[in-house]
C-alpha cells in the first residue's frame, strides 16, 4: 500500500486520505453524516461480460426453477407452514432437521473455507443483492436516465417535466419488478399453482397473503430503489466477516501499488519510469465505476464486493494508453508486495480439497437418507397375553416412504430370531410415494425364549427383493420371573 498522503475531490469536498485516516471514512457519507448517492459509471470489459452470462443463468434458474419438477415432486419447495421441504425433488421431513441442520452447517464452513481462499467473490458474482441491483435495476436505470453523467445531470436538476416523467417511470417498473420477485419467492414456499390460484382469487379472498405480499414487495423496491449498496456495506454481517477471514494469501481485487505510485496525469510520449512516474495516470475511473463508492487504490476495504468493475475500467485506460494491464486485477496481498505472478499455492489447493469433500458431504447428506422411515411403538395402556404358549405384544407401526416410487414392504423380527409376526391385514404393506401409512402388527415369541420380563428386539422392514431398508428397537414385554 502507498505510503503517500493524498487530497481527493469528493461531492466537491477536499478530503484528505491517507492509510492511517482513509479507513474512518465510506464511501458513500459525506463527512457531515449525510448520504452521498452512488452514481456509478457503465461497466464494460471482459470481466464484465463474464459477470453478465454468470447472472443471466443464474437469473434464469432463479424465475425456471419452481416450475421444474422431478418425479411429480417441486424441484425446489420450502413449505414451512405445511412442513414440506423438496431439494432437488427428493422430500424432506421434521425428522430430517437434522439432515437439514448439519447441511447448514456444512454450507457454513463452506462460506469460510471459500473466503479464506477466494475472498469475496460471492458477493461480486452470485449474491442475489447484487444481481438484482446490478443486473436488473441498475441496467434499467442506465435504459431510462442514461449513463453516470446524465443520472448527476437530472439528479441536479429541478423537478421540471423531464425528470418526473423518467423518475416515475423508473419507480413504476422497480415496483413492478419488485412485485415479480416477490411473488416467484413465494413459489419457492407454496408451489407455483398456490400462488397462481392465490392470485386468480384476489386480495380480498386471502387478504393476510396480500398483506405478506405487499409488505416484502415494499422490502425489495426499499433496498433496490433507495437502500443499495448500503445492504453491503451497513447490513451485510458477511462483509464484517471477511475481515476476520482474509489474510495476505486470500485472493481478492488489489491495486498494485508497486506498479502503480507514484501515480500521475498522463502525458503522451513521457517516460514515466525515467520522471519516477507509476503506471496509475490518476484518471479515476476505477473510482466512479465503483458501485459501492470506494477507491481500490487506498487498499482492501470492507466495502469492496470484488465486483471487477475497476479492473475492467483500469485495463480499458491501460490499453489505450498503451501500459500494461493487470494494474488493478485478482491477486493476493503477499503476490503485490512481493511482485511475484500468480500461483495456485499449497494452501489454495488444501482449501480447495476441503471444499470439494464439504460438496460431496452435502451431496450424501442429501442422498443418502434412508428410503423410508418406520417405527414400532407400542399402544398406551396395552400389555402382553399368553396364548397357546406364546407370549404376544400388540405394536403401532408407521411407515414414511422417503422416496419417489411406491413401496410395498414386509416386516420381520430381526432379533431375537425367533419372533413370529401376525398382521391386521396383508403381509404386503403398500407404501405410496411420499407418504404415510399406518397399521397395527401382533409380535409372538414362544414362552421358553423370554429370559426377561421387558426384553429389546429389532424389527426390520424389507422391500420385495428382501433387501433391508430400515429398522427399529423396542420392547418386548412378558410375564415378570425371578432371577437366581
Amino acid at each position: 500500500m502507498s505510503n503517500i498522503e493524498e487530497v481527493e475531490v469528493r461531492g466537491g469536498q477536499g478530503q484528505v486520505l491517507d492509510p492511517e485516516t482513509y479507513r474512518d471514512s465510506i464511501g458513500t457519507m459525506e463527512q457531515s453524516g449525510k448520504r452521498k448517492w452512488v452514481f456509478p459509471r457503465k461497466p464494460k470489459g471482459k470481466f464484465t461480460n463474464y459477470r453478465n452470462i454468470v447472472s443471466y443463468v443464474l437469473l434464469a434458474v432463479y424465475f425456471a426453477t419452481p416450475f421444474i419438477s422431478i418425479n411429480g415432486n417441486p424441484f425446489l419447495l420450502f413449505d414451512v407452514i405445511d412442513r414440506e421441504f423438496y431439494i432437488f425433488g427428493q422430500p424432506f421431513y421434521p425428522q430430517d432437521f437434522f439432515i437439514l441442520t448439519l447441511g447448514a452447517i456444512a454450507s457454513l464452513i463452506f462460506i469460510i473455507v471459500f473466503t479464506i481462499a477466494f475472498g469475496r467473490i460471492f458477493c461480486g458474482w452470485i449474491c442475489p443483492q447484487t444481481i438484482f441491483l446490478e443486473f436488473i435495476f441498475r441496467k434499467i436505470e442506465y435504459v431510462i436516465e442514461g449513463d453516470r453523467n446524465k443520472q448527476m445531470k437530472l439528479d441536479r436538476q429541478e423537478w421540471n417535466g423531464e425528470k418526473i416523467w423518467k423518475r416515475s417511470l423508473k419507480w413504476s417498473i422497480y415496483v413492478i419488478i419488485s412485485l415479480i420477485i416477490t411473488h416467484f419467492m413465494f413459489m419457492y414456499i407454496v408451489g407455483y399453482r398456490e400462488v397462481f390460484r392465490i392470485v386468480s382469487e384476489g386480495p380480498f379472498a386471502h387478504p393476510t397473503n396480500f398483506i405478506v405480499m405487499v409488505l416484502f414487495s415494499a422490502a425489495f423496491y426499499f433496498v433496490f430503489a433507495w437502500f443499495r449498496e448500503q445492504v453491503c456495506t451497513l447490513v451485510c454481517p458477511y462483509g464484517r466477516l471477511q475481515g476476520v477471514l482474509i489474510d495476505k494469501d486470500t485472493i481478492n481485487v488489489f491495486y498494485d501499488f508497486n506498479r502503480g505510485e507514484n501515480r500521475a496525469k498522463w502525458r503522451k510520449g513521457e517516460d514515466r519510469k525515467a520522471a519516477g512516474k507509476g503506471d496509475c495516470i490518476d484518471c479515476h475511473q476505477c473510482v466512479v465505476v465503483c458501485p459501492t463508492g470506494i477507491d481500490i487504490r487506498d487498499g482492501q476495504q470492507l466495502e469492496c464486493v470484488n465486483c471487477t468493475a475497476c479492473i475492467d475500467a483500469c485495463d480499458e485506460v491501460m490499453e489505450k494508453v498503451g501500459l500494461p494491464k493487470g494494474l488493478i486485477r485478482y491477486a493476493s496481498e503477499n503476490e503485490i508486495e512481493n511482485k511475484t505472478s500468480f500461483q495456485f499455492t499449497g494452501r489454495m489447493k488444501g482449501f480447495t480439497i476441503i471444499l470439494i469433500f464439504l460438496m460431496g458431504f452435502l451431496g450424501y447428506l442429501l442422498y443418502n437418507r434412508g428410503e423410508m422411515e418406520a417405527k414400532f411403538i407400542k399402544p398406551a395402556g396395552s400389555t402382553f397375553f399368553v396364548r397357546d404358549g406364546k407370549i404376544t405384544n400388540t405394536y403401532n407401526y408407521t411407515f414414511l416412504n422417503k422416496t419417489n416410487d411406491k413401496k410395498i414392504v414386509t416386516v420381520k423380527v430381526i432379533e431375537p430370531a425367533h419372533g413370529e409376526i401376525t398382521y391386521s391385514a396383508s403381509s404386503k404393506i403398500q407404501v405410496d410415494r411420499d407418504k404415510i401409512s399406518k397399521g397395527t402388527i401382533n409380535i409372538s415369541f414362544p414362552e421358553s425364549e423370554m429370559k426377561l420380563s421387558k426384553q429389546n428386539i429389532t424389527i426390520g422392514v424389507y422391500d420385495m427383493k428382501g433387501k433391508l431398508i430400515d429398522s427399529y428397537q423396542t420392547y418386548f414385554e412378558g410375564p415378570f420371573k425371578l432371577q437366581f
